[in-house]
């Protein structure tokens, strides 16, 4: 039996999607004059491109149209194989749907999320994996539960419009007509750690990123702490879900998951390398190459390379890991601890970055050459 190497990295975020990565990297180890078997397989770890990555592992990719961030119907798919369904939040309500100078931090809806819901558990699921990053939407997950049935009302018994910034209104949640999907097991596959509510919340932290300004922030904290107030109050746990690690994700979404649907927070990429059999994909393997486009201080708090290192070192016997990057800013020694034997980065070929971001794929083959040369020869 030949060399085997394991390609599976993930996106190069604004230059390159995952499988696009793995393609180029494919490419120039063969190029480098490799001639083993390359098993390619693309990664994400909960955000855009996980229902890709869920693909590339032999889930079959189901479409359909659902209600987008601002109330317009967007194509969206999620990957179904067996009982086991991957929904990406951000394929219904993500950043990316929306053009940057029309971002919609106040009305910008989950519903859409929850229409992904609802289909896969008419097809069958017994299990679903919902991917939280990349979404437009900081609405605590309200929108996904009024696609789920739930009526959310102000004071005059009028059913509230769609965004966060219309929870500072809520009188009243009735939960009379909520889809019972008890029988299926949510799994929130996140790298966020972050709570509902306060200055590390979801408002505080991303809404930001979605384009709210500091006023509009102090709007969308307030109708997330009304939200919590009265879905807490309506479902009556001991344990208030607001503060959960993770309830702050994609908007609140996690919180909403959390409290009606009984999801438990999983790392994103352990979950994906899961459902991929990443483990027996590595039997045999001699290297394994990961990356992303920055490896720096976040990619060491659970991000895809981490996972893929971690699940390398756990193999019997163990694989070693290298990383492909736009850029790095971690020192070797942090590498070395994260399970990764040395990055290769672009910025080393060509530092100016926006030539570099344009030229992201034959960049890569040429760094994939040299660890040809390195490592496999």
């Amino acid at each position: 039996m030949g060399e085997r190497v394991v390609v599976a990295p993930d996106k190069f975020k604004g230059s390159l999607t995952a499988a696009e990565v793995t393609a180029a990297v494919a490419a120039g180890l063969v190029r480098g004059g490799f001639i083993g078997e390359i098993e390619a397989l693309p990664v994400a770890d909960g955000g855009d491109g996980t229902v890709a990555a869920a693909v590339a592992a032999g889930f079959r990719r189901v479409e359909l149209g659902v209600r987008g961030p601002v109330g317009k119907n967007v194509t969206a798919s999620y990957a179904l194989l067996g009982g086991t369904a991957v929904i990406e939040a951000a394929q219904a309500c993500g950043l990316a749907l929306l053009s940057p100078g029309r971002l919609a931090p106040l009305t910008a809806t989950s519903r859409g999320v929850g229409e992904l819901i609802l289909t896969a558990a008419r097809m069958g699921a017994k299990r679903i994996v919902l991917g939280v990053g990349g979404v437009a939407t900081t609405d605590g997950g309200a929108g996904l539960l009024q696609a789920l049935g739930a009526r959310l009302t102000d004071d005059k018994g009028r059913e509230l419009p769609p965004g966060g910034a219309a929870l500072a209104r809520l009188a009243a949640l009735d939960l009379g007509r909520l889809r019972d999907l008890s029988g299926v097991e949510f799994l929130l596959a996140s790298d966020v750690d972050n709570p509902l509510l306060g200055p590390s919340g979801a408002a505080t932290v991303y809404g930001p990123q979605k384009g709210a300004s500091p006023g509009e922030v102090r709007l969308l904290e307030a109708g997330l702490r009304r939200w919590a107030d009265i879905a807490e109050a309506a479902l009556g746990g001991p344990v208030p879900v607001r503060d959960a690690p993770g309830a702050g994700a994609a908007g609140g979404l996690g919180f909403a998951a959390m409290l009606f649907l009984g999801a438990r927070m999983r790392p994103g990429i352990e979950l994906l390398l899961e459902l991929a059999s990443f483990g027996s994909r590595l039997d045999g393997a001699r290297l394994v190459i990961t990356g992303e486009g920055s490896l720096d201080a976040q990619t060491l708090h659970g991000k895809a390379p981490v996972g893929v290192a971690r699940a390398a070192a756990a193999h019997d016997p163990a694989v070693p890991v290298i990383a492909v990057a736009g850029r790095c800013t971690l020192t070797q020694d942090e590498l070395s601890a994260a399970g990764i034997a040395r990055a290769y980065v672009l910025s080393d070929l060509e530092p100016d970055l926006e030539r570099s971001i344009a030229h992201g794929g034959p960049l890569l083959e040429r760094l994939a050459e040299r660890i040809t040369a390195d490592w496999l020869s």
